[in-house]
């Protein structure tokens, strides 16, 4: 059942990405300003969303597995494998919205990277989640889950910290567009193409994430069956 379920989310996901792509790129007007160069903000902004969801789970899950660790370890497992999952699909996010900036950055500004508050913040973020994943890689032993659950919440705090920079600091980035008050925002004719894009980005996120946690609780399943294993030979 939960196979048919993901080949159909799988189908659903690539005509909602195929039809957001028809929208950005021949249906929405280019921006007044910026032209047809505006078209990678239907990329930009759904994948910042999408890392922001994804580690958002992250979060959760690692609250979640260190409350239950002791009293219940099936969901505290399954806490856990939903965490690692989301945490990959977060970093994947984040990497693809600084690419898709930078390149943005270089068309409109001539510049590739600074050093401003924004862009900082996010690569600490990423960097922070990249050690997340490195420990959850390379070390072993019982605390393990318990330290990335712990490194998991400490990322987190980053995230607000990211997304206020443009209203704390003098930064390269423009005022927000979104939330930013009076005069702010898109277009409305712009909007169909990136709630299009937001959709299809989302979706296909969490496609990635429901096999990447299936193949994590096989993996759980695995170990503790070669644990188990171990024991009754000894």
């Amino acid at each position: 059942m939960m196979k048919w379920f993901r080949w159909v989310w799988a189908v659903v996901t690539m005509a909602v990405l195929a039809n957001g792509f028809r929208v950005a790129m021949y249906v929405v007007p280019a921006d007044r300003d910026q032209g047809d160069l505006s078209r990678i903000l239907y990329y930009h902004v759904p994948t910042w969303c999408g890392m922001a969801i994804f580690f958002a789970i992250n979060l959760l899950c690692s609250i979640v597995y260190l409350v239950v660790r002791q009293s219940n370890r099936s969901l505290a497992l399954r806490a856990d494998a939903l965490a690692v999952s989301s945490a990959e699909m977060g970093v994947v996010y984040c990497l693809i919205g600084m690419a898709t900036g930078s390149i943005w950055g270089k068309a409109a500004w001539g510049i590739w990277w600074t050093w401003d508050a924004r862009l900082t913040t996010t690569l600490i973020l990423w960097l922070i989640y990249i050690a997340y994943l490195l420990l959850r890689r390379f070390a072993s032993g019982p605390e393990m889950r318990t330290l990335a659950a712990v490194l998991a919440i400490f990322g987190y705090a980053d995230i607000p910290i990211v997304y206020m920079t443009t209203r704390w600091f003098r930064t390269q980035h423009p005022a927000p567009v979104f939330f930013g008050g009076p005069n702010t925002g898109l277009d409305p004719s712009m909007l169909p193409a990136l709630f299009w894009n937001m959709a299809g980005w989302i979706m296909w996120g969490c496609l990635i994430v429901s096999l990447r946690y299936a193949a994590e609780i096989r993996a759980q399943r695995g170990a503790e069956s070669a644990a188990v294993a171990a024991l009754e030979a000894a």
